[in-house]
């Protein structure tokens, strides 16, 4: 268990300060070994409200020093933290200028399928020859190195910085996931140990020239969202799609979720909605009788041949049924009290949680409608045809992934 240690000593809280976390460059062992320790930086020129009457400011060069600090319980980390701009937010900056495309994929409930959708839609990204990253924020939870059949693979630092893993040449994906040494093991870290994880996965981590970085973030609206938003620079984000399971008690985080993206500034490209049903040919269904007892009998082999023997035109159906209540009207309805774009649902079917499994590429039969979705959302056309691809190349593309399978 690696749990970490206290950064500051100061209740920020209840010093009514606001903070961010200035990162070392460190080795990605050293954050999970408690050997770096990233000091308090005053965030910016904001005058706590505890402050005294005549305060200078905390970003002046007599914070913490001048006769009108006398008194102040804010006295001694204002006349200790580094002045002026953060200058890890200018090597993001720097950094990300070789990222033409950012889209964040959030969740205001877990266990969604967000996780599942992000691997998805950067594995279809790659499968039309774009350069894209997946970089996962879920400090605490990360899921991608399992989905991508990655466990056990490590990061190696060179000179240009942190080397992401490449699950395809095209398709490189960076989480903390790497970094632990046993996969069972939790992350207890407090928001600041977190923020500074993931300004160094943004300062550090070498991607190259890329057409689109993926984020994966975690449920919610807290530390990790803030923080991407923040360090990304909220203008710089081309939009964030939101996935959601049809619900109610989804779709109330859902709805905090697109608040949050309104009042940060990152603009919603669309809500996909995730397990609106569960959809299988009635032959590979497993049939049981309930006796007076209360029992269970498979009668599986029963019904099959009684199905062929009677009834065989219902060799070819396939029998869909809904997993959660969506008589509230789901995602779709959401969409249009909220002003959001609906880009679709998607069932649940074998088929696409074997291929989930195979861990080599995207469903197509399950993203198919999604993504002709997102092509008809004019922001993010615009985005697929800013790159190296043709129309024609793109077309030719799209229908090569997206072409059915048996």
């Amino acid at each position: 268990m690696y749990v970490g240690t206290p950064i500051c000593t100061v209740d920020i809280a209840e010093k009514g300060l606001k903070v961010s976390v200035k990162a070392f460059t460190v080795k990605p062992s050293q954050y999970l070994k408690g050997k770096a320790r990233p000091p308090i930086v005053m965030e910016n020129s904001e005058i706590p409200e505890n402050a005294n009457e005549h305060c200078p400011g905390p970003q002046s060069d007599s914070a913490g020093k001048s006769d009108a600090c006398e008194g102040c319980p804010n006295q001694q980390i204002c006349a200790t933290a580094p002045k002026g701009p953060d200058p890890d937010v200018v090597a993001i900056a720097e950094r990300m200028a070789t990222v033409k495309h950012k889209i964040l994929v959030l969740s205001g409930k877990g266990g969604v399928g967000k996780s599942t959708f992000s691997a998805q839609l950067a594995f279809a990204l790659a499968a039309m020859d774009f350069q894209v990253g997946l970089l996962d924020i879920d400090i605490c939870g990360p899921s991608i190195p399992k989905m991508l059949g990655l466990e056990g693979q490590e990061i190696h630092q060179s000179n240009l910085g942190w080397s992401p893993v490449y699950v395809e040449s095209n398709l490189g994906v960076m989480s903390i996931g790497f970094m632990l040494p046993e996969p069972d093991e939790a992350v207890i870290w407090r928001g600041p140990r977190k923020n500074a994880l993931i300004k160094q996965f943004l300062k550090d981590v070498y991607w190259g020239e890329l057409d689109f970085l993926v984020v994966d973030a975690p449920p919610g609206t807290s530390d990790e969202h803030i923080s991407i938003v923040q360090y990304l620079d909220a203008g710089s984000i081309d939009g964030a799609i939101i996935v959601t399971t049809p619900q109610q008690v989804s779709l109330i985080d859902v709805r905090k979720e697109v608040s949050f993206c309104k009042k940060v500034g990152v603009q919603v490209l669309g809500i996909v909605e995730n397990m609106s049903g569960l959809c299988q040919p009635v032959m590979d269904f497993k049939f049981l009788r309930m006796t007076e007892t209360g029992e269970q009998i498979d009668v599986t082999e029963w019904a099959r041949e009684h199905l062929k023997e009677r009834t065989p035109e219902f060799l070819n159906i396939i029998a869909c049924t809904e997993v959660f209540d969506s008589s509230g009207g789901g995602a779709e309805r959401m969409c249009r009290e909220m002003g959001c774009l609906f880009w679709g649902r998607y069932h649940w079917t074998p088929s696409f949680a074997r291929q989930l499994k195979k861990k080599c590429g995207v469903s197509a039969p399950a993203l198919k409608k999604i993504i002709d979705k997102m092509m008809e959302n004019p922001g993010l056309s615009r985005m697929l045809l800013n790159g190296t691809i043709t129309d024609n190349a793109l077309v030719t593309g799209l229908k090569a992934l997206f072409k059915p399978r048996l």
